[in-house]
């Protein structure tokens, strides 16, 4: 779209439209907020490039909280992403989390926030990337936009096609395990793009410190349409 500032206006006045992203209630007690910059002592210390290793601290950190769901992420300066060679960059590199994550068990159902057609998916089958990609495509005010499901299983790529339909609150995905899901403790990435750039069943997660005042005009925030009082 050519303004995207008035993709973040526009999801923020119908965020009563939207039905839920996950088959969890995200304003739950079992919720807590997760923290994956380098503050995090636990992560500090475990050795990220075994995913086993990453599950169990994500689970402990979850355990602590006297929570079985984590969300977060959003503009978050991580430092996590040094477990893969994917996100090297030639000069900076890139630690700026344009998504929500949610912290779930694998199998998990995901479903469409609005009514949408698939507007690209694919398997981004590299150590610490997406893995299987469904990238759906909305209309508000009659604004384009798009929203992208990360860390699923491979089963949900089955049956797709560019252009297929799902109406809002249809079942798109599942949450999906590791290594199948790019190698991540099981979770869901969910971004919100104004935008696909050109690009297909791909988009950047990710960016620079210094790429931070593009996307986040670019990607809003996730939670207008999330809405968990967990985030901000």
């Amino acid at each position: 779209m050519e303004n995207p500032t008035a993709l973040r206006e526009i999801l923020s006045r119908h965020t009563h439209a939207f039905a839920p992203v996950l088959d969890a209630d995200l304003n739950a007690p079992h919720v807590c907020l997760l923290d994956f910059t380098a503050r995090n002592l636990l992560l500090q210390q475990t050795d990220l490039q075994n995913t086993e290793a990453f599950h169990q601290a994500v689970q402990q950190m979850l355990q602590e909280q006297h929570a079985t769901v984590g969300v977060g992420g959003y503009l978050e300066d991580r430092f996590i992403y040094s477990r893969s060679k994917h996100f090297d960059a030639e000069v900076e590199s890139r630690n700026l989390h344009l998504g929500v994550d949610v912290w779930i068990a694998a199998g998990t159902a995901v479903f469409t926030p609005l009514d949408a057609v698939v507007h690209s998916f694919q398997d981004n089958n590299n150590f610490g990337d997406y893995g299987p990609t469904i990238i759906l495509q909305h209309t508000l005010e009659e604004t384009t936009f798009y929203t992208l499901y990360g860390h699923l299983n491979r089963t949900s790529l089955e049956g797709l096609a560019a252009g297929k339909h799902f109406a809002k609150g249809e079942k798109i995905a599942e949450v999906g395990p590791y290594p199948e899901n790019g190698d991540w403790p099981p979770h869901l990435h969910f971004q919100v793009m104004a935008t696909m750039e050109g690009k297909f069943g791909d988009y950047p997660g990710v960016a620079t410190t210094a790429e931070k005042a593009k996307y986040q005009l670019v990607c809003p925030n996730p939670n207008l349409i999330l809405q968990s009082r967990y985030l901000p």
